[in-house]
C-alpha cells in the first residue's frame, strides 16, 4: 500500500511540476566518464558563495555538493557564506567576483523571485549560467513538539486568528518570496494574519521556533529533518496536493481545503555568464556528474529530496527559471506589487 501511495505521489509530483513549470522531467545524458581540464584549469581550489548561513538548507546542499564535485572530478571548493537581504547581499558579492571561473555560485529561487520583483537586477538565467539545479523540494509548516497552545493545524489557525495579528512565523526570505506567497494564500483562505519574521541564517531561524521566539516555522523537511528526528519540531502542514509517505500523518492542502497550487523550493549552482567558456563546460559537466555521485545521491534521499525530480541541466534550469519568472510576476501583479 505504501509503495502504490508513493508511486501515485510521484506520478501526481511529476504532473504538477510538468504542467505547471512547462518541464521535461527526463534525465539527460551525461557526458563522458571523464573530461580534460580545459588549460589545466582548475589550477587551485575554487570559492563557493553561499549566500545564507550554513546551518540552513542552502549550507547543506553547497557541502554535500562540493563533497560531490571532489568525488566525481577531484576538485576542491572553498565555501563563503555571505548571508543577508534575502540572498541578495551574497548574489551581489559574487557578481563582484572576477568571472574567470574560480568562484561559483550557490542559490535559491530567491534569485528569481527577487529579480521578478525587482529587488535584484541579476537575472539568473541570463546574467548568470546554470550548472545544475541540484534539489527541488516542498514545504511544510512546523511547531514545537512540546507546543501547549495548540498542537495540529486546526488549532494553530484557531490560535492565530485570536492573537489579533499578533502571531509569528519564521522563515528565509523576504516580501515576495516563496515562503511569502505559499503563507499569504493560506492565511487569506483561513481568514487570519500572522507576522513573517525572516531570518537568512538557518542556525537562529531553527533556534527561534525552537526557544519560543516564534510561534511556527515555514521550512523544508530536508533542513530540518535533525529536529524532527530529536522530536523538538513536528509538521502540521504539508505544502502538496497529495500526503507523501515519509509524512503520512500530515495533512496536505488538499486535507485542509488549499485549492492553489504551492511554489517550490529549488536550489542550484551557477557560474558568471562572462566566464571562459571551455571553464564553463568543464564546470557544467563537473557539478551534473557531481550530482549523481553516490554521495550526493545519498544526502538528497536522506533530506527527502528524491520524493521530487530534482535533477536540470542548464538548459532545464534555465526553462525552470524562466517559466517561475512567469509565475512570480503574473502573482505580483495579482498581489498589487509590480505593474
Amino acid at each position: 500500500m505504501e509503495e502504490c501511495t508513493m508511486i501515485n505521489l510521484y506520478r501526481r509530483v511529476v504532473f504538477i511540476l510538468g504542467a505547471f513549470y512547462g518541464l521535461s522531467l527526463a534525465a539527460p545524458a551525461i557526458a563522458a566518464e571523464m573530461m580534460a581540464k580545459p588549460g589545466g584549469f582548475p589550477e587551485r581550489p575554487l570559492s563557493m558563495i553561499v549566500p545564507y548561513g550554513p546551518g540552513g538548507g542552502s549550507g547543506q546542499v553547497s557541502r554535500a555538493m562540493i563533497q560531490g564535485v571532489k568525488d566525481a572530478a577531484g576538485i576542491d571548493i572553498n565555501p563563503q557564506y555571505k548571508p543577508g537581504g534575502a540572498g541578495m547581499v551574497g548574489l551581489k558579492t559574487y557578481m563582484a567576483a572576477p568571472a574567470d571561473g574560480y568562484t561559483v555560485l550557490e542559490h535559491i529561487d530567491d534569485a528569481t523571485s527577487g529579480y521578478a520583483i525587482g529587488k535584484s537586477k541579476i537575472h539568473p538565467a541570463k546574467d548568470l549560467i546554470p550548472l545544475v539545479i541540484s534539489q527541488i523540494t516542498f514545504s511544510q509548516i512546523y511547531i514545537r513538539s512540546n507546543e501547549t497552545r495548540f498542537n495540529d493545524w486546526k488549532s494553530f489557525v484557531k490560535y492565530v486568528k485570536g492573537q489579533g495579528g499578533k502571531a509569528t512565523i519564521a522563515n528565509v526570505a523576504g516580501e515576495g518570496s516563496m515562503e511569502r506567497i505559499n503563507m499569504n494564500q493560506t492565511a487569506t483562505h483561513f481568514g487570519f494574519k500572522i507576522q513573517q519574521i525572516s531570518f537568512d541564517k538557518g542556525g537562529p531561524r531553527y533556534a527561534a521556533l525552537k526557544g519560543g521566539q516564534v510561534d511556527a516555522l515555514f521550512e523544508q523537511p530536508g533542513d530540518v529533518r535533525g529536529f524532527l528526528e530529536s522530536g523538538d519540531f513536528k509538521p502540521i502542514l504539508t505544502f502538496l496536493k497529495e500526503r507523501p509517505s515519509a509524512f503520512a500523518d500530515v495533512p496536505s492542502m488538499t486535507d485542509v481545503g488549499l485549492k492553489f497550487t504551492p511554489l517550490m523550493r529549488f536550489r542550484g549552482f551557477y557560474v558568471h555568464k562572462n566566464a571562459p567558456k571551455d571553464r564553463v563546460k568543464y564546470l557544467q559537466w563537473a557539478f551534473q556528474k557531481g550530482y549523481h555521485t553516490d554521495s550526493y545521491l545519498a544526502f538528497n534521499k536522506k533530506k527527502y529530496m528524491d520524493l521530487i525530480p530534482s535533477f536540470r541541466d542548464t538548459e532545464g534550469a534555465r526553462k525552470l527559471i524562466k517559466e517561475t519568472m512567469k509565475i512570480y510576476k503574473k502573482t505580483y501583479k495579482e498581489m498589487g506589487l509590480i505593474k
